[in-house]
Order: structure tokens, then C-alpha cells, then sequence
């Protein structure tokens, strides 16, 4: 997992997320924000943008103009004390190749397959 978390605003351009990516050679940016609730307080929110979300919002007919609109929030977390194999057992099962590795309720860091493997280059299964 690369420590820190890269991330952005949800109102941040998508051509601004594009160049967040190349410059922090990363595949996944954190997209977090203030959301008002209905009782009129604000909380804290945060979803997963990936280089495939960026790329399918370059396609015809997909109405969506920044990171906001287009992060998924209904993410998959890992807690930072969790082992690999738990990571990589979430992976599979929903089928994704980013996690948001969280240490209590805040994100940490991403661990991406590309993460997985090299870890299995130094520690074969």
C-alpha cells in the first residue's frame, strides 16, 4: 500500500483528477467532501475515483463532469491491521482491484493488486 492518501474534492474537473493520477502514478484517488444532512449538519463523506471510472466517463453519453459525480461510494475497506490475505480474500470476492485501507473510520492509504503483487514477488504464496 503507497501511505498517505491521494485525494481530491468532489467537485474537482475530471481533467484535474486525470492529472492527479499521472503525476502520483496512481490508478485510484480518495474523494472526499462535506455533505450537508437533512437535520442541517455537515458530515464528513468519502468515495473511491479509479483510472476505469475515469475512462468510462470519456465515453458517449456519460453525464459526468467532476470527481463527485463520478466516485463510487459504496466502497470496500480494509482495516490497516488486517492481514494481506484478508485484503486479497475482499478482492476477490468483489471483484476489485483497489481497497481503501482505513485505521478507524479515516482512510489511510490505497492497496491496489499492483500492491498485491509485489508483495507476492517478495512473499510467494
Amino acid at each position: 500500500m503507497g501511505r498517505g492518501v491521494i485525494s481530491c474534492g468532489p467537485e474537482t474537473d475530471l481533467a484535474t483528477v486525470a492529472q492527479i493520477m499521472a503525476e502520483h502514478n496512481v490508478h485510484a484517488v480518495v474523494v472526499s467532501g462535506l455533505e450537508r444532512r437533512p437535520d442541517g449538519n455537515e458530515q464528513l463523506t468519502w468515495g473511491l475515483l479509479t483510472a476505469l471510472d475515469l475512462a468510462a466517463a470519456a465515453l458517449p453519453g456519460v453525464d459526468a463532469s467532476d470527481a463527485g459525480a463520478l466516485a463510487s461510494t459504496e466502497i470496500v475497506t480494509v482495516d490497516l491491521a488486517e492481514p494481506l490475505d484478508r485484503a486479497i480474500q475482499l478482492m476477490a470476492e468483489h471483484q476489485l482491484s483497489h481497497l481503501v485501507v482505513v485505521a478507524g473510520a479515516e482512510p489511510v492509504g490505497v492497496l491496489s493488486t499492483l500492491d498485491i503483487a509485489r508483495c507476492l514477488a517478495v512473499r510467494p504464496l
